[in-house]
């Protein structure tokens, strides 16, 4: 009876504090790993976009050359890769720069400049002619080196958010219709220095999250900066909640982010001259210590109350 009891004691304040959620608190996170990437063929090179795919427990990421999209596992192996074999005529930069996964082997990848998203299936050792895919439009801001940097897609009810890099910064969100080529993406937020920030390098919503289901943070969004080496999580009303400062992690250009169903978040940067390899970061969060201590007092009672009914007997 008693176990029962506490049983229950303990799921119901499990239960309130996570309707209470309104934040993940990226001050909780460490990096947990660190792993060079691979660069197949030179598809993966300058890697600038990454994303989950929960359904193959695996990471799919492009380099901002455009050249395709490489599958690499959890620990930045690489496992296969599918070229790109054209782009639209109305770009000769092949910018890719964004990148979110719809599930069943479809991927999402955004054009920088054209900041046209590009709708295509995953084939191992295959290609797609991007000029011929489904594709719809984020936004109609002038052609140039300051557009579309991140997209990212909420499973919740098939919606996108997506960042414009600067001049200005803008956080879009709405939706994508790859069968007729509509979208009804419009400006959450437009201006300056857009949450602190120097630059949106990219964003990630936070609805993947198991834990989340049903909580305020579920609505929340990832962004990251390069140029202020700072990733943010916000609501969708503009507000800062938590942030994790990303200077003394690596000096190389950190350019992409997505998060796993655990909430384990991945970033990938760019390789440099110094460091000729892209780099996949892991960021794990720590208990906090509040959790750790309401676990431990629930287990020593559960123990002393066993004890008890063994002398009793």
């Amino acid at each position: 009876m008693f176990k029962t009891f506490l049983a229950a004691s303990l799921m119901a304040l499990a239960a309130g504090g996570a309707a209470a959620q309104t934040s993940i608190n990226l001050g909780n996170y460490q990096v947990t790993g660190t792993y060079a990437i691979d660069t197949p063929g030179a598809i993966g090179l300058e890697a600038s976009a990454v994303a989950y795919a929960r359904d193959r427990g695996t990471l799919f990421y492009v380099g901002d050359e455009g050249l395709g999209v490489v599958e690499m596992s959890l620990t930045g192996q690489t496992l296969s890769s599918m070229a790109f074999s054209a782009w639209p005529t109305a770009t000769s930069h092949h910018d890719a720069e964004g990148l979110t996964y719809l599930g069943g082997g479809v991927l999402v990848v955004g054009e920088e400049r054209l900041q046209d998203a590009f709708r295509f299936s995953y084939v191992a050792g295959g290609s797609v002619d991007l000029s011929a895919a489904p594709s719809a439009s984020v936004s109609n801001y002038t052609y140039n080196n300051l557009g579309m940097e991140g997209l990212s897609y909420d499973p919740r009810d098939g919606s996108f958010v997506a960042v414009k890099q600067d001049t200005p910064q803008v956080l879009f969100s709405g939706t994508l219709n790859f069968t007729n080529g509509t979208s009804t993406m419009t400006e959450l937020f437009n201006g300056v220095s857009l949450f602190g920030l120097n630059s949106l390098s990219d964003v990630q919503t936070l609805s993947p999250i198991d834990a989340l289901a049903g909580t305020a943070a579920a609505d929340n969004l990832l962004v990251l900066s390069l140029d202020s080496k700072r990733l943010v999580e916000i609501d969708r009303a503009g507000n800062v909640l938590s942030f994790l400062d990303l200077s003394g992690i690596t000096t190389q250009a950190i350019e992409g982010v997505t998060v796993d169903e655990n909430g384990t978040i991945y970033l990938v940067a760019e390789q440099t001259s110094a460091a000729p390899q892209s780099q996949l970061i892991v960021l794990s969060s720590v208990p906090e210590p509040d959790a750790l201590l309401l676990a431990g007092l629930g287990l020593a009672v559960l123990v002393r109350g066993q004890k008890r009914r063994r002398v009793q007997a």
